[in-house]
């Protein structure tokens, strides 16, 4: 396996996401935990990952503070992989992503799962970056700076 190159010391906060969520698998199992799944079994049928990787994988999210183990809620012997407050709050990325899927990568008339509001089963509007006083921003509307 290709070493990757570490971001996690960098200035830029995307790099450093991507040095924990930045492989497509770890965002799929994050997606199928938001969607319920807690074991492992679950996420390797779920998605068809080999079990080394799924391993690795997970051993990483928990290392981040993604999931945490804990025992299973049926009383099982096994273990099972729960979103943290941190993990949950990449939700709104996920979403981010599917929306910029649904307008880009589908063609006319393809077939693909939306997201929908629960409460009144029509799609949720697009996510929106808004200035403090509401504002929708763009990006020719934003300006990186320095924190300290």
């Amino acid at each position: 396996m290709v070493k990757r190159t570490s971001f996690e010391d960098a200035q830029c906060p995307i790099a450093r996401s991507l040095d924990v969520v930045g492989d497509g698998w770890s965002l799929l199992i994050i997606r199928n935990a938001l969607g319920g799944g807690r074991r492992f079994s679950e996420f390797q049928k779920g998605l068809g990952m080999a079990k080394n990787i799924l391993a690795a994988r997970l051993r990483a999210l928990v290392t981040h503070g993604i999931f945490e183990l804990k025992p299973a809620s049926d009383g099982s012997p096994h273990q099972e992989y729960v979103l943290t407050d941190k993990g949950k709050d990449l939700f709104p990325v996920l979403v981010a992503l599917r929306q910029w899927a649904d307008d880009y990568l589908f063609k006319p008339g393809e077939e693909y799962t939306r997201l929908v509001d629960r409460k009144t089963g029509k799609r949720i509007r697009k996510i929106e970056l808004r200035a403090q006083d509401g504002r929708v921003l763009r990006q020719q509307d934003t300006l990186l700076v320095s924190v300290n």
